[in-house]
């Protein structure tokens, strides 16, 4: 960037052209005002206050989101949510919308009730310009007026007129039709007596300010497209489009509800349904709710959600709760029906792939994110649409074992075929990684094998653990990774202290997938991560820290099915030339009892740590795939997990506290 600067002439004689000028009037006001400017003058007369509908134009976007063509129609879809909450709560049943010939304005009438006409207490004006003139008035707030409503805000009305260059209001009330006329958002007159008619209701006609959008002219097609989705939501609503443009009307009716919506959508997007069935589920009581679902052949997942007719196209707390309640289900039924197949790990992933789904949720009241509404807010609806979907959807499955056994082998298929493709890739990725052997940790005995999808990671406790692991493993497939004493409390350190701490960074090198903005899984050089920990407390603690580490930094392993938990047995039985191992007390006992208590004190041994197992021992109990038992770790309820992580690793040691002592009277045994 250039710069001038200007020479100082105090002090000597200015040239005559400088002297002329410097007593000139103007000359002087401007270096009046610079040196005002210059002492940062700021007093209350510097503070604006806008009155009426003046914060609307100021600040559109606050309001509908943008002035583009999402912001353009956005003033359509709040007249007409209007106009249908009439419907929804029962005084009207039918909306009708018209485009005008050049596309530039658009009138939207209901057979309602139609906006009170009466003074209002407070404005002293009529009801009808006080509401389209003022922010947050209207009829919603009371319950009493209205059960359930797309906008709770207030501003709908007053934004859209706020934004037209023109809008007219007419009201049938009483046998009479009023009339009031608005320019940006004010009053072109009194509200007038027009004419006695019959019948009541509502008609708004705007035209949308040049001055405020890029574009003013309306799409056809989409409003088609938005009214005919608001009468299938509303099952008997009639809504009546007319295109002046095109000379087209437009009749939409659907006695059927969402399932024909469902229905039309699977059928437009080229979705092939894999089961003969649609599940259709209404629920009365708070929130009312309606959700039609199917599995289709498509791979990926498609939810189409509503709040009271509106639709939130980023989804929000109720979408979460029904994609919670059809994991639940279909868990629920593999795990009573003993349905899950050996040797694969059904992600919910996996149970929701190729869902079709369409979700209305009617609630008293909405906690939308922003004035667009296009996301759901209220936490209770999540647990509310999983347990009702859920139970209903399980029931459903038990009454139709064919259908729900197809969906399990549908979720099986999407398992298999992902694991197929993501080791396809991974193999690839892990030969380069194998060749480059630079920055793998000295401690890290490596396996053999370039097959991530082969290979596996033992992570146990101390070097005393990790010799007896080594010479137990197989080592083609097996590789063992010792850690020194209790790693870092990933919950409560900050992210330097972690990146910083030997263990954890061993532990990185050696997966080879990176972290945070450098995490790659297709660099991942292991499908099974094993924490191999001693079997008490000690061992459960770190097993707990490194699970804590995962949670927070790696979930994706965890939510890819890579985490495992090894389960070393607490005790081995000698009886009669055979051993059997036992990885609980009560385990211990049963065995015990089995052979009448006949069972000498030497023949019991207690393993007190993995170091202390033979390394055949460890091989048979905790290595060998046909002998071993493993846990998978899966996160289940994400807001559950959440608050155990919080609780039991996080600094307030308040909810530890309460835990403990909760849980006082089973820590008898616990080790010293």
């Amino acid at each position: 960037m250039a710069t001038r600067t200007r020479k100082k002439t105090r002090g000597k004689k200015a040239p005559a052209r400088a002297k002329k000028k410097a007593v000139k009037k103007p000359a002087a006001k401007k270096k009046t005002a610079k040196k005002s400017r210059k002492k940062g003058t700021y007093s209350a007369k510097d503070i604006s206050v806008l009155k009426g509908l003046e914060p609307v134009r100021m600040r559109p976007a606050m309001y509908i989101g943008g002035v583009d063509k999402n912001g353009l129609h956005h003033l359509v879809w709040e007249i007409v949510d209007n106009a249908i909450d009439e419907v929804i709560n029962g005084h009207a049943t039918t909306v009708e919308v018209t485009l005008d010939k050049d596309s530039s304005g658009i009138e939207v009438s209901d057979n309602g009730r139609g906006i009170p006409i009466d003074k209002h207490p407070e404005t002293k004006r009529p009801a009808l310009e006080t509401i389209l003139t003022t922010l947050h008035a209207g009829g919603k707030f009371d319950s009493g007026n209205y059960i359930h409503s797309g906008g709770l805000h207030g501003v709908g009305s007053s934004v859209v007129n706020a934004l037209s260059k023109e809008m007219t209001a007419r009201v049938k009330r009483g046998g009479k039709e009023y009339e009031q006329r608005y320019v940006r958002g004010k009053p072109k007159g009194d509200m007038k007596l027009v004419r006695k008619v019959k019948g009541r209701g509502t008609t708004i006609h705007f035209k949308p300010d040049p001055d405020i959008f890029r574009a003013t002219k309306f799409d056809s097609k989409r409003i088609r497209g938005t009214l005919e989705a608001r009468a299938y939501l509303h099952r008997g609503l009639k809504i009546v489009y007319r295109d002046r443009v095109k000379g087209a009307t437009d009749t939409f009716q659907f006695e059927d509800g969402i399932k024909a919506y469902l229905e039309k959508l699977v059928k437009e997007r080229g979705f092939k349904p894999t089961h003969d069935f649609m599940f259709y589920q209404e629920s009365e009581g708070e929130p009312r709710m309606e959700v039609a679902l199917q599995w289709t052949d498509e791979p990926a997942e498609y939810i189409r959600s509503y709040v009271n007719g509106v639709y939130t196209r980023d989804g929000g707390t109720h979408e979460q709760g029904l994609r919670t309640g059809v994991v639940r289900a279909v868990r629920n039924y593999i795990d009573i029906h003993d349905l899950q197949p050996r040797g694969v790990s059904l992600s919910p992933d996996d149970l929701r792939e190729g869902l079709s789904a369409v979700l209305s949720v009617y609630h008293l009241d909405p906690q939308f994110q922003g004035q667009t509404k296009e996301k759901l807010n209220n936490p209770e609806i999540s647990s509310q649409v999983a347990s009702a979907v859920g139970g209903n959807l399980e029931l459903y499955f038990n009454s139709n074992p064919t259908t729900a056994k197809a969906v399990v082998a549908r979720a099986i298929l999407a398992s298999k075929a992902r694991r197929a493709s993501r080791d396809a890739v991974l193999q690839v990725k892990r030969k380069t990684a194998v060749s480059h052997r630079l920055n793998l940790p000295g401690k890290l005995a490596d396996c053999e094998s370039t097959r991530p999808a082969l290979s596996e990671l033992f992570i146990v406790e101390g070097d005393s653990a990790g010799g007896s692991a080594k010479q137990a493993r197989a080592r083609k497939t097996q590789a063992i990774l010792p850690l020194r004493g209790k790693v870092l409390n990933t919950e409560q350190a900050s992210l330097s202290k972690v990146m910083s701490n030997k263990e954890l960074s061993d532990m990185l090198s050696a997966l080879g997938c990176g972290m945070g903005d450098s995490f790659n899984i297709a660099q991942l050089r292991y499908h099974k991560i094993i924490i191999l920990t001693d079997a008490d407390s000690d061992g459960h603690h770190i097993m707990t820290l490194l699970l804590t580490f995962f949670y927070r930094y790696l979930p994706e392993l965890i939510k890819e099915g890579f985490i495992y938990l090894g389960m070393p047995p607490l005790y081995r039985i000698d009886h009669r030339g055979k051993k059997y191992w036992a990885w609980s007390d009560e385990e211990k006992e049963a065995i015990i009892e089995k052979f009448g208590g006949k069972v000498s004190e030497d023949a019991v041994t207690r393993f007190k740590g993995l170091g202390e197992m033979s390394p055949h021992q460890l091989k048979e109990t905790a290595m060998e795939p046909e002998s071993r038992s493993l846990q998978r770790v899966f996160i289940d309820d994400p807001l559950e997990t959440e608050q155990v992580v919080s609780d039991l690793m996080g600094k307030d040691a308040s909810a530890r506290y309460k835990f403990v002592m909760e849980k006082a009277d089973e820590a008898d045994d616990v080790d010293h």
